[in-house]
């Protein structure tokens, strides 16, 4: 068994790439059910969010990398391998502990990750086990230790929050500017937050569930739009924050130019901070139009990255503690059915080897009977005292499951032991 991370990310990949990766949650489903018929994953969970596309995976007797890859690829139309990573066994579960605390944010230490993750294993719980239910599970309560007990989260610690300074670089000053809101979302009232606290009046919030844009547009004194109504009114906005669910872009050129010409020389921002884009790329050429996507947030943060990166270590000192943890939990659910069912197998073949003894020995007494017994017993149990306690040793000492592995196959234990495969245990907490 091997535990796998792989896919990309803001680090190994542009928007144009990540943006074609991102999968719904109609999506992600049918993509985990596939990448387990074609490999044999025994467990899987898809995390998908504006900054990584990656699958987790338990692996059964083939390997699934090559097929997530190919799953990618496709759904890029290109080789994906140029942007691909794969981290496997204590490496793959730093990885996930450090996603879910911020580390690998483009935001060093945003918050809004941990939810995403929560909300990524809910989604898959279908096709997730004991493992990888585990490995969310102790992912969540890390990045709660981590934010609580360092300060890698003060700060500007969100898209929305960068994209608002970003917005500032442009006017100076925020206090009085008008904005208008695409999206309903979490992102977009945290995005509304932002803006007030910078002296924005939020005029326009539009959506394309008018019910969640009446209702965020309430709580800050706006007004509820439908898409195709608020485009009339973008000559009255300085700035356009856009964080739909759309899979296509929603805001074109042909939106935006009518109110060039009614905006005078005031400049227009538009921060989009979807994924995929809401916006037209052709849009920012536009003249006095400052359009700024997820890729251009990583200046906007520059200010408060030194002081993060000073709580770096402290963070990564819980994770490591906690990985050690997480792995030593799992070997032990691994080797202790393995190192079991070993056993069971030699003590059948002593029991076998010692009746076929006793037959042609013939005419012993019960004594002698039982000395035998006990020779036998205590030989076996001398012969595997040392590999059972390797085997358990192997497993949680950084050298991977793979000797659990190899001890399935050396002692052809692979067709009974059921219980070793940790998606079909039941789940205890």
């Amino acid at each position: 068994m091997a535990l796998i991370a792989t896919g990309v990310n803001h680090l190994t990949a542009p928007i144009e790439v990540r943006e074609k990766l991102a999968y719904s949650r109609a999506d992600a489903d049918a993509a985990l059910a596939e990448l387990k018929a074609k490999s044999g994953a025994r467990e899987a969970v898809l995390l998908s969010t504006c900054n990584r596309t990656e699958f987790y995976f338990v692996e059964g007797p083939e390997s699934a990398t090559g097929v997530a890859a190919q799953m990618l690829s496709d759904r890029l139309g290109g080789d994906i391998t140029p942007h691909l990573y794969a981290k496997s066994d204590r490496e793959a579960v730093s990885h996930l502990f450090r996603v879910a605390s911020g580390l690998d944010s483009m935001i060093l230490g945003e918050a809004q990750i941990h939810g995403q993750v929560r909300d990524a294993w809910e989604m898959c719980r279908a096709h997730s086990g004991v493992a990888l239910n585990r490995l969310y599970q102790t992912s969540l309560m890390v990045a709660s230790r981590v934010h609580e007990e360092t300060g890698i989260g003060k700060g500007a610690a969100s898209v929305s929050s960068s994209a608002v300074q970003l917005a500032k670089k442009i006017f100076g000053s925020l206090s009085g500017r008008r904005a208008m809101v695409l999206g309903a979302g979490d992102v977009a009232a945290i995005a509304i937050d932002c803006l007030r606290r910078e002296g924005v009046k939020v005029t326009i919030v539009a959506n394309r569930t008018h019910e969640r844009a009446q209702q965020l547009a309430a709580e800050h004194g706006a007004t509820a739009m439908h898409y195709d109504e608020c485009w009339r009114q973008l000559h009255t906005v300085d700035v356009v924050i856009s964080s739909t669910a759309s899979p296509r872009t929603i805001v074109g050129v042909e939106h935006v130019a009518p109110a060039i010409a009614a905006r005078g020389d005031r400049p227009l921002c538009i921060l989009d901070i979807a994924l995929p884009r809401d916006v037209d790329a052709a849009v920012g050429n536009l003249e006095n139009v400052f359009l700024y996507d997820l890729d251009d947030l990583k200046a906007a943060a520059a200010a408060t990255l030194d002081r993060r990166n000073e709580d770096v270590p402290a963070a990564e000192a819980v994770i490591a503690a906690e990985v050690d943890k997480y792995w030593e939990w799992l070997a032990g659910l691994e080797a202790v059915p393995v190192v079991s069912t070993f056993r069971e197998r030699m003590d059948r073949l002593r029991e076998d080897e010692l009746a076929s003894a006793l037959r042609r020995m013939g005419g012993l007494t019960d004594e002698q009977t039982e000395v035998l017994d006990y020779f036998s017993k205590s030989l076996m149990n001398k012969f595997l005292h040392e590999p059972s306690v390797r085997l358990r040793a192997a497993a949680a000492n950084g050298r991977g499951l793979g000797v659990i592995d190899a001890a399935r196959y050396l002692f052809a234990l692979e067709d009974t032991d059921h219980s070793a495969n940790p998606s079909k245990k039941e789940e205890k907490h």
